[in-house]
């Protein structure tokens, strides 16, 4: 730390000296360049707020990556390696962990854990980093690049309210930002366990410290407590399932039976999967969490996870209920509740394939479900209900469905998919489903959809804070069979979507709607009023 401290001193001296230098020769304009900062937003679970751009005023403007329950660190992981040795079969560990800040981003000085970042250029102006800004295209009905008022109090963008985590700015779900370290060859935990039991309990009050550790062969925990309290400050804890209460890695196989497993700290996940080869299979068990940046099931590493009738509760900002981060992996989830109370703490946030049937789901302060990147969510006869009250980091729509790419680096990149089968979804506020900087497909049938009081909107595809100006809105391609859906479509210059409608289907227009392609029979369309513009033509029935 002593070391990391000179080396920012220096290179606060050197670009103070820099800057001197500048004003010295009359170039104000370069040292007024040189000493404007933003001071960047910092992360919640919800992961909104990422490595992409702010939208303020109809300008999109770059902003570095956040951070999770800390101040975003040179892109948002904390580089220090932490140094844990595993204790033998129930001994604690008393070692502490060696934790280092890592460097500041390119373009950012990194002060008392702030990034900051020279700002973008005004409108028609080139930012300093050689780019323009430029506001799209209006779509039909759009003025210099607005989208058409909404009725009903439709919130159509704006800047958006972070969300608060211990008086921190965040983002949605939980997920970390771009770089990190790898993981950790050893883990510190107060029980590393090896063999099959019943009715044990364990317990760990240290940080960055597991409560139980399984690392290699088959295990299964019966009848099992788990207790954990103590923090980590440092994300990896949500990439390698450092501090979790339970963690299972390396190609083992954990099952708990009837267990009840408790968190309370920050990045202190439930139970954690991590490791290509890894699984974990968790039954009729109750786990409850209370820290920031603490989901209930937490998958990672291409691992794998299988819950079926557990009971999850959270109640912690940025601590999605079924978690999954960097690397992925398989969820498949059966029976049981699956609630949260946190701000950017959904119900769902999937960077992997997760697929849950025959269960309840609800999320009190954040949207329903979040998708990163290229992956998949599967929902099959569910209950789930979302309120998306408070925007959260760099949101600016409220809505009950994100589906996004952040460029954290953390999802893989590619299309989504989000299929919806039976069961029933309500939105509490805003649209149904947002797509901003990604492409995906929606699939729907026989869902019972509950809409909002204060939104029209059933599908919105538009650029938002992520990604790059002009390349950063929402491909989507909307299938429906044996579905009904109320509500209106947008679609701004840079997105697009396809609707594609069977005969047992219907739409009724409940506002002016922009779609790219319609594919089906318009007889089934009820415009209520409303124009249906397809490829900007009006549609005429």
């Amino acid at each position: 730390m002593k070391k990391w401290s000179k080396a920012i001193a220096i290179g606060m001296c050197v670009c103070m000296i820099g800057a001197t230098a500048l004003a010295e020769t009359g170039d104000t304009d370069a040292v007024s360049s040189a000493t404007q900062k933003t001071q960047t937003q910092q992360n919640q679970d919800g992961r909104h707020n990422k490595g992409g751009q702010q939208n303020q005023g109809g300008q999109n403007q770059q902003t570095p990556p956040d951070t999770s329950n800390q101040q975003n660190q040179g892109g948002r992981h904390n580089k220090g390696g932490q140094n844990r040795q595993t204790p033998p079969a129930g001994v604690q560990n008393k070692g502490g962990q060696n934790q280092q800040t890592p460097p500041a981003m390119p373009g950012e000085q990194n002060q008392d854990g702030q990034n900051q970042q020279t700002p973008s250029a005004m409108p028609g102006e080139q930012n300093q980093g050689g780019q323009n800004q430029q506001t799209p295209p209006a779509m039909p009905g759009e003025q210099n690049g607005e989208r058409p008022e909404l009725p009903d109090g439709q919130n159509s963008g704006g800047p958006g309210i972070p969300g608060d985590m211990n008086g921190m700015p965040g983002m949605p779900g939980g997920m970390g930002g771009p770089g990190g370290e790898n993981a950790p060859s050893d883990y510190s935990a107060a029980n590393t366990v090896t063999e099959s039991s019943t009715g044990a309990s364990y317990s760990s009050s240290t940080d960055s410290e597991n409560a139980v550790l399984v690392s290699e062969g088959n295990v299964t925990l019966s009848g099992s407590t788990v207790s954990k309290t103590g923090s980590s400050s440092n994300e990896s804890a949500d990439f390698y399932g450092i501090n979790a209460a339970v963690l299972a890695t390396n190609g083992s196989t954990l099952t708990i039976e009837d267990a009840e497993i408790t968190s309370d700290g920050g990045h202190a996940n439930g139970v954690f999967s991590y490791g290509s080869g890894t699984t974990v299979n968790v039954s009729d068990t109750a786990i409850t969490t209370s820290g920031n940046n603490s989901g209930g099931l937490m998958t990672t590493g291409g691992a794998a996870l299988n819950a079926t009738n557990v009971t999850v509760s959270t109640s912690g900002n940025s601590s999605a209920a079924i978690r999954s981060d960097r690397g992925g992996g398989t969820v498949t989830v059966t029976g049981g509740s699956y609630d949260t109370t946190g701000i950017g703490s959904p119900a769902i946030y999937s960077t992997a394939d997760i697929t849950v049937s025959d269960a309840a789901l609800s999320a009190t302060t954040s949207e329903a479900v979040v998708i990163e990147g290229g992956n998949n969510v599967t929902l099959n006869n569910v209950e789930i209900t979302g309120s998306n009250t408070k925007l959260n980091g760099q949101s600016t729509v409220n809505t009950n469905v994100l589906i996004y790419q952040s460029m954290s680096g953390d999802a893989s990149e590619g299309a989504s998919t989000f299929t919806m089968t039976d069961g029933s979804m309500t939105a509490e506020t805003g649209a149904m489903f947002h797509v901003t900087n990604t492409t995906t497909t929606i699939n729907l049938e026989n869902v019972d959809f509950t809409y909002a009081p204060d939104s029209n909107v059933f599908l919105d595809a538009s650029a938002d804070s992520w990604g790059r100006s002009g390349s950063n809105g929402g491909q989507v391609t909307l299938n429906m069979k044996s579905q009904d859906i109320t509500g209106a479509i947008l679609s701004d210059s840079v997105s697009s979507v396809t609707v594609n409608l069977d005969d047992d289907s219907t739409w009724t227009l409940t506002g002016d709607s922009y779609v790219t392609a319609f594919n089906g029979d318009l007889s089934n369309v009820n415009m209520n009023g409303y124009t249906l513009y397809v490829s900007g033509v009006a549609v005429n029935k």
